[in-house]
């Protein structure tokens, strides 16, 4: 019988995913970077919430969903398992320290309830020092690295190759990342699709209308050309909704 907040998920249903996941076998203790796979929730008009910053159904961010980051499967650390056993790390990439941290964050209740493990955060300011302790006091930390360049509208950012570098060094093989459009649609770029090993999207049957935050990455001006494709594509029925697995490399 489940406890509470325990999912489910039968083994059957796993092996769908197992050709686009980070088998230890494709691990390479060499590469300078993560196994990396971006997963994402869509509607059928590709939007991820119905505005920025609006809590959707379908996906989000950090500060919209106040997120759990954790995992709720049967069997994990927390969920019938000892320890931490396999609760990932949360990694939150904050790059101009917006996210506020206070005692009721979801994801720093389940680090004190040893449900999760707390969170780095990825940022490229110097943290709030409240915000910092809280952190702390659950075990976590942030990760401070230096910004880009500002871009057309002002604004910094981090570099993926940055990041992704930086969890590697600290011992991280593997990730999977989520996020809104921005986060998307940057690692999807031209710059950045070379980054990204596996994708898995959920697409709900529903038309979300103009207007939203959708999933369009950029191209290079100089190319008429896609920016990548899907290799290696699997559909599976999940409900009502469509899970669509791709490999960005061959």
């Amino acid at each position: 019988m489940a406890s509470r907040g325990e999912l489910l998920y039968p083994e059957d249903d796993r092996l769908f995913l197992e050709a686009y996941l980070p088998a230890a076998k494709r691990l390479s203790t060499d590469s300078g970077v993560p196994f990396v796979t971006l997963t994402f929730a869509t509607s059928l008009d590709s939007a991820l919430s119905l505005a920025p910053g609006v809590q959707t159904a379908l996906s989000g961010t950090a500060i919209a969903d106040n997120p759990s980051l954790n995992c709720r499967i049967q069997g994990v650390g927390g969920y019938g398992g000892e320890g931490l056993t396999g609760q990932p790390r949360p990694v939150v990439i904050d790059p101009h320290g917006r996210w506020q941290l206070t005692s009721e964050t979801k994801i720093l209740n389940l680090a004190r309830q040893g449900r999760g493990k707390a969170p780095w955060i990825v940022t490229a300011k110097a943290p709030d020092a409240e915000n910092a302790k809280l952190l702390e006091e659950v075990g976590g930390c942030y990760i401070v690295l230096e910004p880009q360049a500002q871009n057309s509208e002002g604004k910094t950012s981090i570099a993926w190759l940055d990041i992704m570098q930086t969890i590697k060094e600290k011992g991280i093989d593997s990730i999977m990342i989520e996020g809104g459009g921005i986060v998307i649609n940057s690692l999807l770029s031209a710059d950045n699709a070379s980054l990204v090993n596996s994708v898995i999207v959920t697409i709900a049957p529903t038309w979300l209308g103009q207007g939203g935050v959708v999933v369009s990455p950029p191209r290079k001006e100089s190319s008429s050309l896609p920016i990548a494709r899907l290799q290696r594509t699997k559909w599976q029925q999940l409900g009502d909704d469509v899970v669509l697995c791709g490999t960005m490399k061959a």
